[in-house]
């Protein structure tokens, strides 16, 4: 792979770190995001780390089968999830795992995050899924996690954070800005006990529009 390229990726990666950071979505030690190359090997970011100054040397290199090809840095306990995620989603490119706080609370309560509420929301989010509870960092979380995800681009992890997948890191960021919001919205209107979801015709059309 050309370096100049992966240079590219590196800054794309550390970049999308800050702005998730920045945009309060996780926290100065929480969080990590891969990439696919073309080779199969991931880029991904490391394990504390400043998020808030991420910078592209700082991304690691990992093989499909686990090798840290960076062994300068040490790379996200998470990347076991990663690798397991990526094969079995072959479909998608970039993930992004965080905490974003008013919907990594409703995973610590295992309550749904309504999706149904706004035509965005469905059309982005699609159907999140619920992973239970596993350490973080461990073979027993990779495992659920790959054994939960099938279609799903969503992922909410037990007393954790959320996993976003897409076919970029503009497109995982997107779903976790999305969410976030998602989850605020279903708080504020479980409190103003008025909500009004979109109907089963509604939602079929939004499945439509985008199949």
């Amino acid at each position: 792979m050309e370096k100049d390229k992966l240079d590219i990726q590196k800054n794309e990666v550390a970049y999308f770190m800050r702005r998730l950071y920045n945009k309060n979505l996780t926290t100065t030690s929480g969080g990590n995001i891969s990439i696919k190359l073309e080779d199969g090997r991931l880029l991904i970011t490391p394990s504390a780390t400043d998020k808030a100054r991420m910078k592209s040397d700082q991304i690691g290199l990992l093989s499909f089968t686990g090798e840290n090809q960076t062994p300068h840095l040490k790379l996200s306990i998470e990347s076991g999830m990663h690798i397991a995620l990526h094969n079995k989603r072959p479909d998608i490119n970039a993930i992004i795992h965080a905490h974003p706080p008013i919907a990594s609370a409703f995973t610590a309560l295992r309550k749904s995050i309504n999706c149904t509420l706004t035509s965005e929301a469905r059309a982005i989010l699609g159907t999140p899924v619920m992973v239970p509870y596993a350490l973080m960092g461990t073979p027993l979380l990779a495992d659920r996690v790959a054994e939960t995800v099938r279609h799903a681009n969503v992922i909410l992890l037990e007393n954790h954070g959320v996993i976003c997948l897409g076919h970029s890191l503009l497109a995982a960021f997107d779903r976790m800005e999305v969410l976030e919001a998602a989850a605020k919205m279903t708080l504020i209107a479980e409190l103003l006990k008025g909500k009004k979801e979109l109907n089963p015709q509604q939602l079929r059309e939004i499945d439509d529009l985008l199949a």
